[in-house]
């Protein structure tokens, strides 16, 4: 899912990035700032957990520009200090998204981008159908990463919920995405993705926003 589904489709919403100064909002271990930076953009990362800051310095190299800092706080950034902002898998994870996307835009120029990925707002419901599409509202599923197992927990909010908050941050929506996987998944998962001829699922929902 990420290797082959949500990274090649940030990539590919993003583009050229050569010379474009982006910040990766939860980064996580890395993964992406690796990609974005062997494209030639100039990357610092941040995430809440200090694990996984320190996990992203060992694969990044230690002169990375990574720091811990938690979205749900004022981010240890100047105003307008970068050109793009990514943030894959990380918003659904919060309740309330006005601070949090405030700050993002603080953090963007005028004109920059916002590139995300969340959880597609149907997903709640195919996987709780009892749910209630139009409530802002917690659920958590169990999933096995390399044979163990977690629980996530994250909140749902309806598609139109989304946008709202997007437009009162200061953002203009110029993409919703609901790509297909990349090319190669389907030669090295073939079992798992013969149920999708084509290509495309109802997993993650794409957005580009524009800051205005």
């Amino acid at each position: 899912m990420n290797a082959y589904y949500t990274l090649p489709a940030i990539l590919d919403l993003a583009g050229d990035v050569a010379g474009r100064r982006i910040l990766d909002a939860g980064c996580g271990s890395g993964p992406l700032f690796a990609a974005l930076r062997d494209r030639g953009a100039v990357v610092t990362g941040f995430d809440s957990s200090a694990g996984m800051v320190e996990s992203a310095r060992r694969k990044l190299g230690a002169g990375a520009a990574l720091q811990v800092a938690d979205l749900g706080e004022p981010l240890p950034y100047p105003d307008g200090a970068f050109d793009d902002v990514v943030a894959a898998l990380v918003l659904h994870y919060l309740e309330d998204w006005a601070a949090p996307l405030a700050e993002l835009r603080r953090v963007l120029r005028p004109g920059g981008r916002l590139i995300m990925a969340v959880n597609h707002p149907l997903l709640h419901k195919l996987v709780h159908p009892e749910g209630d599409y139009f409530a802002t509202t917690q659920w958590s599923d169990e999933y096995v990463f390399s044979g163990q197992k977690a629980v996530l927990t994250f909140w749902h909010r309806p598609l139109h919920a989304m946008t709202d908050a997007f437009t009162a941050a200061g953002f203009r929506t110029a993409v919703i995405s609901e790509p297909p996987f990349a090319p190669e998944a389907r030669e090295l998962f073939p079992d798992e993705l013969a149920k999708f001829p084509s290509g495309a699922f109802l997993g993650f929902l794409f957005f580009v926003l524009e800051a205005g």
